[in-house]
């Protein structure tokens, strides 16, 4: 059964229109969302897209603790790419705003809403493990990869300028590529192949949804669970550590867990003997005196740095870290230590060295 049979009888045309007009606040607010995402960066909040400011770059460079599939290589690449970073900026801010206008409108909607489902993958691959109180990102992607996947097989329907258009044009609207991108009617497929058509992506959004949220939060297979990556307590984890004679400490540090909304406070770092004994600390107010030289970051955006009260560690920041002796004239034995940070919260990261 081909598309003008299937709107062939008045029964079946007001059918569709029907379920067309039932979906008109699914396609707006579809549209909104990303039409939102998109001028907030161009007209509203113009510095979101300003490399001067605290633009976007800071936002993507908190999604790598948790990014799924090797995007956080992806990302760490393009943040040491300023160029190609960018450009990335530009055009993801760019599809959102023009594919949210297009839903909004009803132009080519099927073409808008496939673009929505591409971002929606795309965010919940990078930021789908977000949500100090629940999985706030993986939410939004869940449902946006939804609303896209039936917009994509509903099309622009009644209250469209798809309508407008098969109205004013019968040759534009009898083509088969404009009611695959766009058109007021169904898909130009027989009835089966529409339904063989919208099972599969069924099963394709029930995979997505269901196995993201069972990685992030269990309750489907196995128990609940905080997910691979705590989205709402801090952690640093500690790599690369050098324990000089005079007591001087070089380590790695990446902040590779916590809400992006706050940063992490270390405000004491102790240097252990293999016996349990301190040799060595720095409190909160020598930790504030660690000059800039002595933090190397990964990146240009998110970065550890020396704060009022300590160190301090935005989600995302890597850096190499180095402590000056805390005591004069320490010499050290040889054997094995750890260095200690402490947090405010009362965390504490620890990472074994050696001193040869």
């Amino acid at each position: 059964m081909n598309t003008a049979q299937t709107l062939s009888t008045p029964e079946a045309a007001r059918g569709w229109r029907m379920a067309a007009i039932a979906l008109l606040a699914v396609r707006f607010v579809q549209g909104w969302i990303y039409w939102g995402g998109g001028t907030r960066r161009f007209i509203y909040a113009p510095s979101k897209i300003d490399p001067s400011a605290h633009w976007m770059a800071y936002k993507f460079q908190t999604a790598m603790p948790g990014a799924l599939l090797g995007t956080d290589h992806l990302v760490a690449w393009l943040l040491q790419h300023f160029t190609w970073l960018y450009a990335g900026v530009i055009v993801f801010s760019a599809v959102e705003m023009i594919a949210g206008f297009m839903l909004i409108a009803g132009l080519f909607t099927r073409l808008a809403a496939l673009a929505t489902i591409g971002l929606s993958f795309v965010l919940m691959l990078l930021f789908g493990w977000q949500g100090a109180t629940c999985i706030d990102e993986w939410t939004m992607a869940a449902a946006n990869f939804g609303m896209g996947i039936t917009l994509l097989l509903a099309g622009g329907g009644a209250y469209s300028l798809d309508s407008w258009l098969a109205r004013r044009k019968p040759r534009l609207a009898a083509s088969r590529a404009f009611n695959w991108i766009g058109g007021a009617g169904p898909l130009p497929l027989s009835e089966g192949a529409f339904k063989k058509l919208a099972l599969v992506l069924f099963w394709i959004t029930v995979g997505f949804v269901v196995l993201t949220y069972n990685y992030y939060r269990g309750s489907v297979v196995t128990p609940f669970h905080g997910g691979p990556v705590s989205p709402s307590r801090h952690h640093w984890s500690l790599s690369q550590g050098r324990l000089a004679p005079d007591g001087s400490v070089r380590f790695h540090a990446y902040v590779d867990a916590g809400t992006p909304a706050e940063v992490s406070n270390v405000l004491r770092a102790s240097l252990v003997s293999d016996g349990g004994q301190i040799v060595e600390e720095w409190d909160g107010m020598l930790l504030a005196r660690t000059p800039r030289t002595a933090f190397r970051n990964d990146f240009a955006y998110q970065q550890i740095h020396a704060g009022r009260f300590g160190l301090v560690g935005p989600v995302g920041a890597q850096a190499m870290v180095e402590l000056a002796p805390a005591r004069p004239a320490l010499q050290l034995p040889a054997g094995r230590y750890t260095l200690q940070l402490v947090s405010v919260n009362g965390h504490v990261w620890s990472l074994p060295l050696t001193r040869p």
